[in-house]
């Protein structure tokens, strides 16, 4: 009865969605949108947070948006979807901020991250480069889909 650990817990508890988290990525999708914001985070090719995201958006970088469904207020992420259609910058929703912050290997939840496939500053090695960039074409494709489905 009591042998629920503190992270069992924590994981059966549903979150509440915002109801503009249009489009939500399913498990797979989900599962590997972090696996390749967790290598972006890796390779330095990440943007962390709404001031960084729309500055980098605003600059005119380009990348794959993950926006965070559970954010209260609601107010708080819902120009970045806007700013991404003008921009055509692909964006997708992931169900928790808390997982979201894991993947980027902060500590912190965080509402959204921009993924891009160069790094802001220096260079990257060839090979990561290159795994990055499938990682990141194979999930911009499936997002794509999943938009492209919504309307």
């Amino acid at each position: 009865m009591g042998s629920d650990t503190e992270a069992e817990k924590k994981k059966k508890t549903p979150t509440a969605l915002a109801p503009i988290a249009k489009p939500l990525a399913g498990k797979k999708l989900c599962k590997r949108t972090l696996k390749l914001v967790r290598r972006a985070s890796e390779a330095k090719c990440l943007k962390r947070g709404v001031k960084e995201v729309v500055k980098s958006i605003r600059r005119g970088n380009k990348g794959l948006c993950v926006i965070a469904g559970n954010i209260s207020p609601i107010d708080v992420i819902t120009h970045v979807p806007i700013l991404c259609e003008e921009a055509d910058i692909p964006y997708i929703y992931v169900p928790s901020k808390e997982d979201l912050a894991t993947a980027g290997t902060t500590k912190r939840p965080t509402c959204c991250v921009l993924v891009m496939t160069k790094p802001a500053k220096g260079d990257i090695n060839e090979e990561v480069k290159e795994k990055l960039k499938s990682d990141y074409d194979q999930v911009v494709a499936e997002v794509v889909e999943v938009t492209s489905s919504m309307f």
